[in-house]
């Protein structure tokens, strides 16, 4: 099921991010670079199971290493500290961070050969486009 998730994916297009940044606590200098940074996402799956998720850019790279359903500590790429649970649910991808009694969730599904990751703080959306390198 992630096998269709694995590659570097880049970045096309960002939709409403510096609004979704601001609705997380996101600091002004940090979403001016968050807003410039057009990131590659790349996936992969070891030989243990544990899922890879890095996102690239110049500015910064953040990794995660994961399995399916099970908690891990993970510090953004905006410091935040959260406990996040990545699972599948209808062939999507789903990412849930929660810290300081907040919650964001991060939708990633394949559609048309793109990815699209859909950012979700309280009723703000950010939506992400990125194509297989």
């Amino acid at each position: 099921m992630v096998e269709k998730f694995v590659g570097t994916w880049k970045m096309i297009s960002s939709e409403n991010f510096d609004e979704y940044m601001k609705a997380l606590g996101v600091g002004f200098a940090t979403r001016q670079v968050g807003n410039r940074t057009k990131p590659n996402l790349i996936l992969c799956v070891d030989d243990q199971g544990f899922i890879c998720m890095k996102s690239q850019s110049a500015f910064k790279t953040t990794e995660i290493k994961f399995k399916l359903n099970e908690p891990f500590e993970e510090t953004t790429a905006d410091d935040r500290k959260t406990t996040t649970v990545i699972n599948v649910e209808n062939g999507k991808l789903v990412q849930k961070q929660t810290w300081d009694g907040k919650e964001t969730r991060i939708e990633r599904e394949i559609t048309d050969g793109k990815l699209i990751a859909k950012c979700t703080m309280g009723d703000v959306v950010a939506v992400r486009t990125y194509v297989k390198e």
